[in-house]
């Protein structure tokens, strides 16, 4: 791939002193904020005005329809275009869907289908945002200090997850529309700082004949050749789609905790704190010290199933914190390893197409684990929906430490290399 040289890289185990990954990493933190704050905005709101957990499932279904549509295209797009310009348009989009959000939420309309549709908006955005943003890294930075990277990439925006649930749920105090506008100007000002990046990557060169369906298509014959990748790629989404419980959370704050919209950003920062304290522990870990990754990522997502369960029966917030703490530790040990796992696995020519495969596998089970979990509740219960996803999240790390043994016995990640022949 013809990259243009990058500019003279500090000593390794100082990857902050890359500039264009330090805007990198503000941008992602920005975004984050954003994000969160809408997402604890956009939940209480729709809870408070219909009392109904299918209202919270309908949302993450309408965020996830149009990324799993448009995941694996935006794969194929991210290979040959300006990864900048992508993720910079996207971005903009958001802060058009905030200022969508803050005209509904102003006119105090009892509507909910309009939120509905800027919400798929919003998903047609991140659809694309996403494999151009997760592929970009590896182009900022050396491959010696990639795992560092993928350290802070995660410690940014688990920080944000920190911070942005607390502070949409503090700011919903003075009402929804004053959250929607400070997403706004947040993500006009992620959409500066992506195109203040300097680093250009080269469009890869198109097959004559080829297909965007052919394409994609070889991205995904390519990840299915690779069982190490695939393994821990399906191991997150299934233990996501089943343990996932963030739709729940205004449900616990209100009905069972009974803890205000505050509470509820509270209990969104616990988990991420969790993760942000890993993940910062793991950005600051030498390269040489990330041994028996493969054991780390089944252990890791054990703690999140466990923690689940402890979520699940708590009627205590300290305790309900303590768990999703727990869960935000797990969680980041799996993210660790499966972002530098796929990464540094994956040639250059395929890294846009893959990290789409990977976007759609676990971003959107994100999105339709909230469903199952918000479909569970109306039917069974809050409680047992949350113990069902506990108990189904063990019952995978199990299956899958079978099926994928050579994903258990990795041992250093900066070792992982494409396999040749594939």
């Amino acid at each position: 791939m013809n990259v243009p040289p990058a500019p003279p890289s500090p000593p390794l185990g100082h990857v902050l002193g890359i500039r264009d990954f330090r805007l990198f990493l503000s941008a992602r933190f920005i975004a984050g904020l954003a994000m969160q704050m809408l997402s604890v905005a956009i939940g209480w709101h729709i809870y408070d005005v219909t009392s109904d957990p299918m209202a919270l499932a309908y949302a993450g279904l309408a965020v996830f329809l149009p990324i799993a549509a448009f995941t694996l295209p935006a794969g194929d797009v991210a290979d040959r275009l300006d990864r900048r310009h992508i993720i910079a348009t996207s971005h903009f989009t958001q802060a058009l869907c905030a200022a969508l959000l803050l005209g509904l939420a102003a006119s105090g309309s009892g509507e909910i289908w309009p939120f509905y549709a800027v919400l798929v908006l919003s998903g047609t955005a991140r659809a694309f945002s996403g494999p151009a943003i997760s592929s970009f890294t590896p182009f900022l930075v050396p491959r010696e200090q990639f795992a560092n990277a993928v350290g802070w990439s995660s410690s940014a925006s688990q920080t944000a997850m920190v911070l942005g649930p607390a502070l949409g749920g503090g700011l919903y105090l003075l009402g929804a529309p004053v959250v929607f506008a400070v997403c706004m100007a947040f993500s006009l000002v992620m959409t500066a700082a992506v195109l203040a990046i300097r680093t250009r990557v080269a469009p890869q060169t198109i097959e004559q004949n080829s297909t965007a369906l052919s394409r994609v298509i070889s991205g995904l014959r390519y990840l299915r050749q690779q069982p190490i990748v695939f393994g821990a790629i399906t191991l997150d989404l299934f233990a996501v789609l089943l343990g996932g419980i963030t739709a729940l959370l205004p449900i616990y704050a209100r009905d069972i905790l009974q803890v205000g919209p505050d509470g509820l950003g509270v209990m969104r920062s616990a988990m991420a704190v969790g993760a942000v304290s890993m993940a910062l522990l793991l950005a600051n870990l030498p390269t040489i010290r990330h041994p028996h990754a493969g054991r780390a990522i089944f252990l890791g997502v054990a703690l999140f199933g466990v923690a689940v369960l402890v979520f699940g029966l708590s009627t205590s917030f300290i305790l309900s914190l303590a768990a999703l703490f727990a869960m935000g530790v797990g969680d980041m040990i799996s993210v660790f390893v499966r972002q530098t796992v796929m990464q540094l696995a994956t040639p250059d020519a395929m890294r846009g197409r893959v990290t789409a495969v990977h976007m759609l596998f676990v971003n959107t089970a994100n999105e339709l684990g909230d469903f199952r979990a918000g479909a569970v509740a109306a039917w069974l219960g809050t409680v047992p929906a949350v113990l069902l996803g506990g108990v189904g999240t063990l019952a995978v790390v199990g299956l899958w430490a079978w099926l994928f043994p050579g994903l258990r016995r990795i041992d250093r990640l900066a070792d992982v290399k494409p396999q040749a022949g594939q």
